[in-house]
């Protein structure tokens, strides 16, 4: 159940960088997007507490962090124009795959 907690706390993670990213649009509401990321970091925050307590801190941080990043890359790409190069997503692929080692590890 833990590394599920981990998962979900990084795919919180990216909520609030998303939510930064909607207040900056001139057609949003700013106040709901600021409070929606403020959120999202609340859950997050809460979800690795509670990942925490069977998954060593070092594992369930990178973990956190690399669901985190790789999700805010493809949203980036996905849905705001950020640049696909070969070397970006060679990258995310690489944080995928240490976040899998990290798993087969623990």
């Amino acid at each position: 159940m833990s590394w599920i907690y981990l998962f979900l706390a990084g795919l919180f993670e990216v909520g609030w960088p998303l939510g930064f990213k909607l207040s900056q649009q001139p057609e949003r509401s700013r106040l709901l997007w600021l409070t929606a990321a403020v959120i999202s970091m609340g859950v997050s925050g809460a979800l690795l507490w509670l990942a925490q307590r069977s998954i060593p801190i070092g594992t369930a941080y990178a973990v956190w962090t690399g669901v985190g990043a790789v999700g805010t890359l493809l949203i980036g790409v996905l849905f705001f124009g950020d640049s696909a190069s070969v070397w970006r997503m060679l990258s995310a692929l690489l944080i995928v795959a240490g976040i899998v080692g990290l798993k087969l590890a623990h």
